[in-house]
């Protein structure tokens, strides 16, 4: 990922994976089955370490269909998709409810599309580093015109600390660029645009990181609080608030030691990733 503007931003293929596998426990604990889910209540697949979405045939929802972008972006990169992939007629999602997806959640099928996302993560992760490349592009159009060099300022501070560029792919991710006038409660977004706007220091490195912790805390408890009483989103704060402590790297290791027995330490692969990335740390931090 690199950025047209002066501040030029760099990530490595290494650091790429370390940020997806961050990203991966983030979305679903570094569990393997994870990597294919299909939430309650909704009409659609959530696949990979971002959960990506894929609809089955026929079907279009309101939320943007990711899937399709990923797994193009991943044949385009190196990734071997399994071959029933490859055959597929149209490009849909071969289970056409959530009660199918998992009673078939154990075949070969599905097993092979659970290998094939684990072998992609960087892949994956790239994927993640575009969107937050193309973001900043929207986010300055939706702000106000007067706030967009503050914004812009805010955006390079983070991505120029180091894990800056984990915490602005993580939050994109999780909570989106915060220009859509859909997601809003009271007139009140929660995105990327949101917590940016709330800064205001000028360090680079932990200081940024923390004020942008603190920011994103701060717009999702807004959120909850303007949230319809029915939806019930008290219940996502405590699990939101773990993931922020990710975004500062003196937390990163209690983090980890607080998740790592939901880990599938059997995957002696996926295992080893973990402890690298957690010795590293992220943007090659010792």
């Amino acid at each position: 990922m690199s950025s047209c503007n002066t501040k030029c931003i760099s990530v490595s293929d290494q650091e790429l994976a370390k940020i997806g596998q961050l990203i991966f426990i983030n979305e679903g604990a570094g569990k393997v089955d994870n990597l294919t889910t299909w939430n309650q209540g909704e009409e659609f697949a959530s696949l990979g370490i971002g959960h990506f979405l894929w609809y089955p045939k026929d079907k279009e929802y309101k939320f943007k269909e990711t899937f399709p972008e990923v797994y193009e972006l991943i044949i385009a990169n190196g990734g071997v998709p399994p071959l029933w992939m490859e055959e597929l007629p149209t490009f849909d999602l071969p289970w056409n409810s959530r009660q199918e997806f998992y009673s078939q959640f154990n075949s070969p099928k599905m097993l092979s599309l659970r290998d094939f996302l684990l072998e992609t993560i960087p892949q994956q992760s790239l994927f993640m580093a575009n969107r937050l490349e193309n973001s900043l592009p929207m986010i300055l159009e939706a702000a106000p015109p007067a706030k967009r060099e503050h914004i812009k300022a805010q955006f390079y501070r983070v991505a120029n600390s180091p894990m800056g560029i984990y915490v602005l792919i993580d939050y994109v991710n999780f909570k989106g660029e915060g220009t859509l006038k859909s997601e809003r409660y009271n007139g009140q977004g929660w995105g990327l645009l949101q917590v940016l706007e709330g800064m205001n220091g000028t360090e680079q490195g932990m200081p940024a990181l923390q004020e942008f912790a603190a920011g994103a805390e701060r717009v999702l408890l807004r959120r909850v609080k303007n949230s319809p009483a029915q939806r019930g989103e008290q219940r996502w704060i405590p699990g939101w608030k773990n993931r922020i402590k990710t975004y500062t790297s003196q937390d990163i290791i209690s983090y980890y030691q607080t998740i790592q027995n939901t880990q599938e330490t059997s995957d002696s692969q996926l295992t080893k990733v973990f402890e690298d990335m957690y010795r590293n740390l992220v943007c090659g931090q010792s």
